[in-house]
């Protein structure tokens, strides 16, 4: 069980990934506020630099890695959390595919930062 919760950890944070550029672009669009809130904005930017650090030096997602070892320690089967959300998450491919596509998305990101700027930073005093 605390294998599935890790799992869904992993895909919540993959959905702020993707879904905080989304939400990003949209809002501005909209004029939604709350996507121009520097503290949104510098974590999702430290987010997917996160993913494109550890893709660039060649190591596994911390994720991942525990949802492992927690798996290996846990008999039985798949279950039903476990088979729909790896279907979503893991996909099969060679490493430099989700290289390549970590930084093209974290690149798009910054672009984004630049395209869609955060709200200027408030006076002490304000």
């Amino acid at each position: 069980m605390l294998a599935d919760l890790v799992l869904l950890l992993h895909a919540a944070f993959v959905a702020f990934v993707v879904g905080g550029l989304a939400a990003t672009w949209s809002g501005a669009a909209l004029g939604w506020r709350w996507v121009r809130h520097r503290g949104f904005r510098l974590a999702h930017l430290a987010a997917i630099g996160f993913v494109v650090a550890e893709s660039l030096l060649g190591y596994a997602c911390p994720l991942t890695i525990w949802e492992d070892a927690l798996r290996g320690a846990a008999p039985g089967g798949e279950g039903f959390i476990q088979r729909w959300v790896h279907a979503l998450l893991f996909w099969s491919a060679p490493a430099w595919a989700f290289t390549a596509a970590y930084c093209a998305f974290g690149a798009l990101v910054a672009a984004t930062w630049w395209g869609v700027p955060p709200a200027p930073r408030r006076g002490r005093g304000a």
